[in-house]
């Protein structure tokens, strides 16, 4: 695979793009090492499950500003044995002790976006983990540590920094602010990483390890969940995530949207996501054209 620091995430606006064919599997991730860990699962014998979470968790470390285990997501998958389609619910919540004024300040008036967003209180109940292993004890086939290897092996040797890594890191003025995001982003001299400079994480390869072998309650509970709450709630604006709140968790397997679109039947994610819903409806609305 060639050029693996490849600019991730396309972008906005029209780009062409060349028609790709694949007679038995697909794999398609915003980087190349999250596609080769999807691929290398299916290799190994697993299914589309199997790659599917394989390639997120690299993707947590390669494109660290659009993926991660302490976020949230949805997942959708499609057995085509039975002909049955599932529905993940991994999405964040929100902590037991948010209220409806969460990002009011103490004037009254709403916080500002940036500030907003860069504060404990924009933290919610991370999803993924669940997500995961409610999803891989339905449908995968792999062993569930076995889907960490990749991930664990790019922290530890690293990985090429991307282009848009770099644009993203050298934009956000306010990034080297924080001590922990200074260190890892930045070099000694204070300059960005720089495009193809080796990246290395092995503190994010040993938590990966711990859940492999723990499962993930090594990340709910126990001393990583503290850490979570010690960080949330020492912020300059903090949040109130607790660890009960963590170990309260649960991941939901949802019932598929569906909806017929000429001589095709779509499904996606219902509620609580807006994405069927709004697909279906548009191509409704194709629907009366020729």
């Amino acid at each position: 695979m060639r050029g693996l620091y490849a600019q991730p995430e396309g972008p906005t606006g029209y780009t062409e793009r060349k028609v790709v064919m694949a007679r038995h599997f697909m794999v398609a991730t915003a980087n190349p090492h999250g596609t080769r860990a999807g691929y290398e699962m299916l290799r190994a014998g697993g299914n589309a499950t199997d790659a599917a979470i394989a390639a997120a968790l690299v993707l947590n470390l390669t494109e660290p500003q659009s993926s991660g285990i302490g976020g949230g997501a949805f997942m959708l998958t499609f057995n085509a044995r039975t002909r049955q389609a599932d529905a993940w619910d991994g999405r964040e919540t929100a902590p037991a002790a948010a209220r409806p004024d969460r990002f009011m300040g103490q004037d009254g008036k709403p916080l500002g976006l940036w500030e907003a967003i860069n504060s404990g209180r924009s933290v919610g109940v991370p999803g993924v983990l669940r997500m995961m292993k409610l999803a891989h004890e339905q449908n995968g086939k792999l062993p569930w540590a076995r889907l960490f290897e990749p991930a664990i092996q790019l922290a530890e040797t690293g990985f090429a920094v991307s282009p848009r890594l770099n644009a993203l890191i050298t934009a956000d003025t306010r990034l080297r602010n924080d001590a922990v995001a200074r260190g890892y982003f930045f070099n000694s001299d204070g300059t960005p990483v720089a495009v193809g400079q080796p990246l290395k994480n092995p503190a994010f390869a040993a938590t990966l390890r711990r859940i492999a072998s723990e499962g993930p309650d090594a990340f709910y509970k126990g001393d990583i969940a503290r850490d979570i709450v010690a960080a949330v709630t020492a912020h300059r604006l903090p949040g109130d995530i607790t660890e009960a709140d963590l170990a309260g968790y649960e991941a939901k397997r949802r019932d598929v949207l569906c909806g017929k679109y000429r001589a095709f039947k779509v499904c996606g994610m219902g509620p609580p996501s807006s994405g069927a819903i709004a697909v279906l409806a548009m191509l409704g609305t194709l629907e009366r054209f020729p």
